[in-house]
């Protein structure tokens, strides 16, 4: 199949899958909570592209979903909500929401080479699984992500239905740790995609901005998350206490899970990387040090 070929396929389940997610919101018996509908219809969705995968036998059909689905739920919230097309606050989290949403899904599709590829952590989790890989294909791959992802857009959930932000002034701060989270990431992969166009097999990407973080693509998108949670104490500070959970959940993501795994593939793969690992830090940037002050 060509890569064209690919991102039709990906493309029809996409367009399939928010067709079920409209339906249920639109027609379904509903519950009352617009929260809940919305969870219903994600998870509905989710489903849809679940399908797609095990018909062709490759999870990376789920790997957009990360990316495209939640720009649309916020904007379906404002609109049901009570905000009104006047509210600043609600075209910032939209702006932001949305500027990182483009950014993550062209990433990917210029990354993807096609359905003949899979991210190499799917089939090592259903090899692991064993007799259970239908379950931790469809749960730890599919709706776990899913789930993670709602939760963290929990405090925009509440933003957006409110008409006006009580801190102002948090909202421009969280517009800016939101957007320089994003311009991170971009650097990072800009950076990367120009270091693997000429890198030699099994040399270690350690300049720029990956001379001051080994995952500054993590620490940025952890970034956008932050900046989330600040959105929602920013229209309801008397809410601040679990405005921050969904961060948390993936920040315990990306240090229990993702950058463990990446750490240990880099380590088989590039030798030199044990020695880089000594003098850059793992997540939080800091100013690089020297070979020779690493040792010591």
């Amino acid at each position: 199949m060509t890569r064209t070929g690919a991102f039709v396929r990906i493309g029809i389940a996409y367009v399939l899958a928010i067709g079920v997610g409209l339906i249920w919101l639109i027609w379904g018996p509903g519950t009352a909570m617009l929260w809940l509908d919305s969870l219903i219809a994600d998870v509905l969705a989710t489903l849809v592209i679940f399908g797609f995968s095990r018909l062709h036998h490759n999870s990376s059909f789920y790997d957009a979903y990360w990316s495209v689905i939640p720009p649309l739920l916020v904007i379906w919230w404002w609109v049901r909500g009570d905000a009104g097309i006047g509210a600043w606050h609600c075209w910032a989290i939209v702006g932001v929401v949305t500027i990182w949403a483009v950014r993550l899904t062209v990433n990917w599709i210029r990354t993807f080479p096609g359905l003949h590829h899979e991210d190499w952590r799917y089939p090592m989790l259903r090899e692991r699984a064993g007799r259970g890989e239908f379950v931790v294909d469809l749960t730890a791959i599919h709706l776990f992500p899913t789930l993670q992802v709602f939760v963290a857009l929990m405090p925009v959930y509440v933003a957006v239905r409110v008409p006006d932000a009580r801190l102002p002034w948090l909202v421009v701060v969280a517009t800016a740790v939101g957007l320089g989270a994003v311009a991170l990431e971009t650097l990072a992969d800009r950076q990367l995609r120009v270091f693997t166009a000429d890198a030699e097999p099994g040399t270690v990407m350690d300049r720029g901005v990956w001379s001051w973080s080994r995952h500054p693509n993590y620490f940025g998108e952890f970034g956008f998350w932050f900046s989330l949670a600040l959105f929602g104490i920013a229209a309801v500070p008397g809410d601040a206490w679990w405005m921050f959970i969904g961060a948390v959940v993936m920040l315990a993501m990306f240090l229990g899970a993702s950058i463990p795994m990446m750490e240990q593939r880099s380590l088989e793969r590039r030798p030199a990387y044990a020695e880089v690992m000594t003098r850059v830090p793992m997540f939080v940037p800091r100013p690089p040090r020297s070979a020779r002050s690493a040792g010591r």
